[in-house]
Parts: C-alpha cells; structure tokens; sequence
C-alpha cells in the first residue's frame, strides 16, 4: 500500500485523471478530506493505493442479530451512550429494554420551542434530556482525540447507516447537523425494537435495587441481571440515588465560561484570509491556551449556527450552540471555557463542584431578571473588549439568541478564577479580528461535562459500588461529546457479555 495526497483549491474537487495518475494504474480509495487554512486555503485529499497482492478491505459492521427471545439488559438513558450501547448489544445476542426519562426525539422539540419562547423549563424534556440525549440538539459534532477507547469506524458507519451522509468517513471534522439527526435517532430506535429491543419513555428511574430490580416514577419496575446506566452528564437525582443508597461517588473537575458569538462572516475572513466564496464550507476555529496554570479553551464551536437555552430547571441560564447541517447561519459560535479542578473550589463531597455549577448558573438568572428581562431565560451578555477592560457595554450587538440578552457585568458574574483568565486569553487568540467589540459573550456556558464521576472498576467497568451495574458515557464521567459516549457504550456493552458469558 502506498499514500498519497492531492490538493485542490477550495473551489473544486480531485479530477479523476490526477487521482489516476498519483495512484500509478493501483486501486485507490479516498481516506481523509480536509481543510488547510494555514497560508492559501486548499482542500486536502488523502488517499490509499493498493498493489498486486494487495487487498483494500472495507470495514463493515457486526451482524445484528434478532434479540426477541434474548435475555434483556436494562439501559438507562437514551442518549448516545445508551443508544450505542442498545445497538452493540443486538450484535452480542441480549435484549436492551431502554428506560428514558424524557420524550422521543420529536416530541421533545416542543418542550424545547417552549423554553426558548417562553422559558418554560420541563425537567425532564429540554435540550439535555429526551431521546438522543444533549448531542442530538448541538450540531452532531463527531471529532474525538479518544481513538483509544475503541474502533472509530464502528460509531461513524453506524451513523451512515441510519441517515447519515457518508462525507462523515472521511472528514477530518465531521457532523451531521441538527436537522438531520433527529431523523438517524429514530432510525436507530425503530431499528433496536425491530430486532427485539424496547424503547420506554416518561420513565424516569427512582431506583435500582440489587438483583436487579429497577422501578421508574411511574410505578412500573423492570428486571435483568446487568443494567447500563447511561443517563448524561446533568442528572444530579440520579448521583443522589446512588449516593443514598450508599454509593461512592467522586467530585471531578469540569469547564465553565462563557458562549462567544461571532458574526460568521468574520471568522470566514480571519481563517481563510479573506479569500472565502460562497459554496465554501463556513469556517471553523480552536484554541488552547495555558492561563494561570489552568487550560482556556474553545470548545463545541458552531459555525453558521445559533445559541439555545440549554437549562434542565427553572430559575438557572445555561447556553449551548447548535448547527444545521448546511451551517449557514450569519453567527458563529463556540464556547470558550476554563477548566476546573476540585481544589479550585471549597468545600467537600462528591457535589462540591456540581453545586458551585448550579450557583453560577442561579446567579446568571437572577441578574437577568433583576433589570427587567421579559425571558426567564434572557442571558447576561456582555461585548468582549468591554468584558476584558472591566466595562458595562451600553449597548448589544445583533444575536441568534432567541430569548434575548441583558447587559450585563460578566466579570463580576462569572467566579474570579474563571473571569480572570478569559480576560487574559481572549486578547492572545491568533486570529485577525478576533478580539473585538463586535463579538458578544453569553453567560454562562457550564454544562461541558459532568462534575461528578461514578467510579467503576478499570478492569470490569462495574461501579464499584454495585458489581452488574454498569456507569458510562458524559453523566458517568468516562466521555466527553458524541462519539466518546458512543464508544464508552459500545465497550460497556461488550462487557456486560463477557460478564454473562457471551
């Protein structure tokens, strides 16, 4: 096998002849399509050619087998971690019976439309909760640095079979947009109960008892020897059942900052020099930078999208960004967060860090609607230069937020240790036109991960508190994003089978 690279100017594709020609007469295969802003903007084609003797084997996924009559596993939560773990489990013969506390994947848009009109919070159908989980509402985001955790392709070929476009096998950052992932989470779902597998939702999980006897809050009680929990990172009753029933629990560190929005035609020109077209993808951009001894960093960014209330109880203000699939919105948005450890913030217990979470975001809303916001979940907001300067902005930029924004004194907001190094990294992004006035920062931006980790044995993946139960994904604290909590529930599946002997 040999490699070899074609680049092509953003305007145009590899011609079949100079794929040809590169590829020497050999069978070649497409493997990775990327942009390079670095000096001329150009596409990036990687391929792989084949030789005599040589043979391409394209990846293909494990069989699914029909679980009708199988022994069930009980899988709670529905997001991605619970969704693929409910797939992987169809290949190794068991049943999933899945227990989600929120809504399918469509009916939960209209508890979401009602938080972003009226700020009407239900707590158990939002853009955290529901089928599909926080990832099926922010774009469908599919680049990991978590090769290690498993076989990427198994999660993204998955993906195309469900609905995905196939461009997600060789982007090098890949996403499928939130217009079109709710149609692939019901795919998936109709595919698993075809097979033999069960959807359940409302049902909310009040209990797991050894056994195992899980009851929901509707009365209802569901058996199996081994049960995956799954439920996401912002379910704090359910670290509160496991902790009151004698369950060890460990605080973790996560990241809190803030929404920063761009209009999307500056971040065009910035990254790719002033040389962007129409047809060209919207342009992207991350960074990292050490501040303080704690790591600053964007993260989930939106190109061409708009930022949603993401709040999973009444009297808080949380964002998120989200994309469609085209992203051809006029903002760009990303998170721009610092990262927090357990000795950054006082106090003791396995919550510590979750409930310094919730004050923030409580302090978010009571300043809203101490000047007047009509919308419970107007956010505090803030120009970037006046934020970095110490400054009240007098006046608000245009927005994508629908429930609206307020000026607001982020600074004296957001916990000092985290206002203080965004006022020091935000000037020292190298970007053009990065740091300045006609950016807006939206507070607050704190549901990056969980704050608390159930711990599991690293051998068995069993919490260790309760052998045959079965933590993974964001809420347990081993996954960050949609295709980490994917392969976490794909590896907890699997050894779920091996402890039952498959």
């Amino acid at each position: 096998m040999k490699e070899f690279e074609i680049v092509c100017p953003l305007t145009r594709e590899p011609r079949l002849k100079e794929i040809e020609a590169k590829a020497g007469g050999l069978k070649w295969v497409l493997k990775k399509r990327s942009i390079d802003a670095r000096k001329e903007p150009v596409w990036r084609y990687q391929y792989e050619a084949y030789g005599p003797g040589e043979e391409y084997v394209p990846y293909e996924l494990p069989e699914y087998l029909d679980v009708h009559g199988a022994e069930p596993v009980i899988v709670v939560g529905a997001g991605p971690a619970g969704m693929f773990a409910a797939l992987k489990l169809l290949t190794l013969g068991l049943r999933p019976i899945v227990l989600e506390r929120g809504k399918n994947v469509h009916e939960r848009k209209f508890d979401m439309a009602k938080l972003s009109r009226d700020g009407i919070v239900d707590p158990d159908s939002n853009y955290c909760y529901g089928e599909g989980g926080a990832g099926a509402f922010s774009d469908g985001k599919l680049y990991t640095r978590s090769s290690k955790r498993g076989d990427l392709r198994e999660v993204l070929h998955q993906l195309v079979k469900f609905g995905a476009s196939k461009d997600i096998l060789i982007d090098a950052h890949p996403h499928i947009g939130s217009d079109r992932l709710p149609v692939i989470v019901e795919n998936i779902r109709n595919f698993i109960v075809s097979h033999g597998g069960e959807y359940h939702f409302n049902a909310k999980v009040v209990s797991i008892s050894d056994g195992f006897v899980v009851k929901t809050a509707d009365g209802k009680e569901y058996r199996s020897r081994k049960v995956i929990l799954a439920t996401g990172h912002s379910a704090r009753d359910v670290y509160e059942m496991l902790q009151a029933a004698g369950g060890e629990l460990e605080a973790k560190g996560f990241a809190m900052g803030v929404r920063v929005e761009h209009p999307q035609e500056k971040i065009n020109w910035c990254q790719y020099h002033g040389q962007w077209k129409p047809g060209v993808p919207a342009a992207e951009y991350s960074f990292v930078e050490q501040v303080d001894g704690r790591g600053v960093f964007s993260f989930c960014m939106c190109p061409g999208g708009i930022l949603v209330p993401s709040s999973t109880e009444e009297r808080t203000v949380v964002l998120n960004g989200m994309s469609n699939s085209g992203r051809s919105g006029k903002f760009a948005n990303a998170g721009v967060v610092v990262q927090i450890e357990p000795e950054d913030v006082p106090g003791e217990g396995p919550f510590k860090l979750m409930d310094f979470q919730h004050d923030v975001e409580r302090r978010m809303y009571d300043y809203a609607q101490s000047q007047g916001a009509a919308n419970p979940m107007a956010a505090p907001a803030q120009r970037m230069e006046d934020f970095c300067l110490g400054k009240l902005s007098k006046t608000m930029p245009p927005t994508s937020y629908h429930p609206g924004v307020v000026s607001a004194p982020l600074h004296e907001l957001l916990p000092p240790h985290v206002a203080q190094r965004l006022q020091k990294a935000f000037p020292r992004v190298k970007m053009r036109n990065y740091y300045t006035n006609a950016a807006l920062l939206l507070g607050v931006e704190s549901r990056t991960s969980s704050p608390v980790r159930i711990p599991r044995d690293p051998e068995t993946l069993e919490y260790v508190s309760l052998p045959g139960l079965y933590p993974c994904g964001e809420g347990a604290g081993y996954a960050g994003g949609i295709v980490s909590s994917a392969l976490d529930g794909i590896n907890v599946a699997t050894a779920v089978a091996q402890a039952m002997g498959l």
